[in-house]
Formats: C-alpha cells, structure tokens, sequence
C-alpha cells in the first residue's frame, strides 16, 4: 500500500491554491487555523469551515474537491505550559477542548512540537544552489555571529569552540547592515509554520524565562503535559505526533528535548499509546550525524503517525542546508523501505491507521516560482519535484517486491 501523499496548505491567504495542490496529484491536506491565537480554543464551528473549504468545491457545495484535511499542522503549545509556569493548566484545558474538537469534526492527526520560544529556525531563505535554484539554510557561524554581536547574549561566548567564534566574527565583519537585519529578520521574525515574531528586546525577555528550565526540567514539563492531553487523545480518537527539534541543537542556550532517538524513544515510553505518537521529520533528524535514521524508522516505527521527508546536507562546521529529495544526507530509499515494511505490518495487524501520512518537506524555488511571491521552503513547483520524486521512488520499491519477499 502507498503511503498517503499530502501537502502543506497555510490556508486561503497561500499563493499555492487547493486547485494547484489537487492537480499535483495529493489527497490529503495539511494546515492549521493559524488566524487563532496561541494558547486560545480551536472551536468545532472554525474547524468545520475549514474543512468544508478544503473538501468542497467552492464552485458545487455539494461535489467533492477531492481533498480531506488529513493532518493538523499544528495545534501550537503555549510557552506557559513549556514553563510549566502556575496557570499551565488553564492552557492545558483549552489544548484538550481544541483535540475534542478536532475528533469531533473527523480529522485524525494532530502534529505538534515543543521548541522553546523559537519554531524551525534559518539563517537564509534564498541560498542559491549551483544550479540557480533557492534553498532554506542554517549556516551555524553566521547564528552565532547573531547571537554574539546582534543578541549578545550574556555567557553565550563560552558556549562555542575559537574556531567558530573566529568564523562567526569574520561573518559578521563581513556583513553591511542590510544583510544584519536581514539575519535578525530570518531568525527571530517569523517562518511559515511558527505564529510568533519577536524584536531583539522581546526575544531576549523570551529567553530569560528559560533561564532556569534545563533540560530535565524541560522533560518533566513535557510528560506532565502528555499525561494530561494523551487520555482525552485516546476518547476524542486523534492521534497526536510531535516534531523534532529544528534544528536538532541547542539554540540561545534553550533546552531542547526532541532532538535524538533517545529522546523520542523517552516521550514514547511516557504513555505507551499510538495516540502518543511522532512525526518522523527525516530533515530534522538528518541534521545531526549520529541519527539512525533508517533505524528510527525500524524501532519507533509503531509510533509514527506522520511523516517529513526532506534531506539536507550538512557541513563539518555544523551549517546544513535543504538538499533535493533524493540527494543529502538523508538515506531516503532505507528510510522509505522501512516505512513500507512498517505500513505492511500495520496491515497484517488490521490497524485502521496503516497508511501513513506523507508530505514532501521544504523544496527549492525553482522555475518560475523564482520570479513569484513564495512561502520559503514552500512553492508549489519545488515542493512538486519533491513529491514527483518521493511518489516514482515509492512505486520503484513497492514494485520491486521487496517489501512483500522479506
């Protein structure tokens, strides 16, 4: 069985139309209320004319566009519930309400993640590949040229090697004040997915309140907040799937705890449920060397209820940046082998969940795309190479028998 191909959407206000999503050949949508602000009720009322867009022709009410909203990406979890501050649990009834109504409405993934202050994190939206084509990219002396002469964050200039430093001062120096802000605005303003900008002043407020949440602490935030949301999960049927850290690294000094299989096999052990389930980002994962991510798949793979296949390509200073599909770092053909083998086992097991959710993750503006308004890392031509790509290697293994001869 193929895995279910779905796309990213950022709803009425996106230059990629329904209309252009359907054509390139995905069922399945993946979006968000993001007009709600963070923290507040998703109500059954906003939900269901949502869903009515996506799965209606706008043109014939009553005729299918061809669409099911497919996944929620995301339900954003409220840095006092991070904290784990007094009022936690007023936040922490409102998530509940919002994943009851989600079950009500019938969709029946809801992805998360649980980065402190910052979502996905780039320092450049446009770096341009040999072959013209734009790509998202983390290049890690410039971050840390951000953090220590743009930020000066207080101790941070312990926390980095002399070469790095000297590599982040040389970038630095070598920036006119334009490409500055450009930086700053890249960082801290807000990407495609995340709700929330900061200025340098706000941004430094947001991170003192982390000033003593390590690591540990962080967790225990994070199980106390699963034990009270996986249980009303399980009644409102919806199965939840958290996202890696992005990148995989601690940024600002913050704790980050979705970085490493150790750390999803952790969150899968807090409540042992499907409910209580991840979204497998391969170009999250892939940026740290040391991840299994073929493995991941093998050991964890009951637990996946969405997935982000993307590769990059990492360098020895720590910088990455988004490869093409099916090049990088990322084994793409063991991963999707073993993602085949997990959903053929859900199917011998009659789970009702046994095609997986899959999108294409982040493309190249390419083509035209290179002269239009695009959502960074989400044009509609790049994002369709990708899932051309993804689609033709799917077919090959499915083909090839190897997933039914083992």
């Amino acid at each position: 069985m193929e895995m279910e191909q779905t796309w990213r959407w950022y709803g009425p206000s996106d230059p990629v139309t329904l209309a252009d999503i359907r054509q390139a050949g995905a069922t399945g949508i993946v979006t968000a209320l993001h007009e709600i602000p963070i923290g507040e009720v998703w109500t059954e009322e906003a939900l269901l004319e949502r869903k009515k867009l996506i799965e209606r022709d706008d043109k014939n009410p009553l005729r299918s566009r061809g669409l099911t909203w497919s996944v929620i990406e995301s339900i954003p979890v409220h840095e006092d519930i991070k904290q784990g501050k007094p009022n936690r649990d007023e936040w922490i009834d409102k998530y509940k309400q919002s994943i009851r109504n989600v079950g009500k409405v019938g969709i029946p993934v809801i992805t998360y993640n649980w980065m402190p202050v910052v979502d996905w994190t780039r320092t450049n939206l446009a770096l341009e590949l040999e072959d013209g084509a734009r790509a998202l990219a983390f290049d890690f002396p410039e971050y840390v040229a951000f953090d220590l002469y743009m930020l000066q964050r207080p101790g941070a200039e312990k926390e980095y090697s002399d070469e790095i430093k000297d590599a982040a001062k040389a970038r630095f120096e070598s920036m006119n004040d334009e490409e500055r802000y450009v930086l700053q605005k890249n960082i801290i303003a807000g990407l495609p997915g995340g709700q929330e900008g900061y200025t340098l002043d706000e941004f430094r407020e947001r991170l003192a309140n982390y000033d003593s949440i390590d690591d540990t602490k962080y967790r225990q935030n994070l199980r106390y907040f699963l034990e009270q949301i996986i249980p009303v999960a399980i009644e409102s049927d919806v199965r939840m799937a958290i996202h890696p850290d992005d990148p995989p690294i601690s940024l600002f000094g913050l704790p980050r705890v979705v970085s490493t299989e150790a750390d999803l096999q952790y969150i899968t052990n807090i409540y042992n449920s499907v409910y209580n389930g991840l979204c497998i980002c391969t170009g999250s994962l892939g940026v740290r060397p040391d991840n299994d991510l073929t493995g991941i798949v093998e050991r964890l793979g009951d637990k996946i209820n969405f997935l982000h296949l993307r590769s990059t390509q990492r360098d020895p200073m720590g910088s990455f940046h988004e490869a093409s599909h099916l090049r990088g770092d990322v084994p793409m053909y063991q991963v999707m082998v073993a993602v085949l083998k997990e959903q053929k086992r859900r199917h011998a097991a009659n789970r009702r969940d046994e095609q997986i959710p899959m999108r294409a993750d982040h493309g190249h503006t390419i083509l035209d795309d290179l002269k239009k308004k695009t959502n960074p890392g989400y044009s509609a031509i790049g994002l369709l190479r990708g899932m051309a790509e993804l689609r033709g290697l799917e077919m090959g293994i499915l083909n090839s028998g190897v997933i039914y001869n083992n």
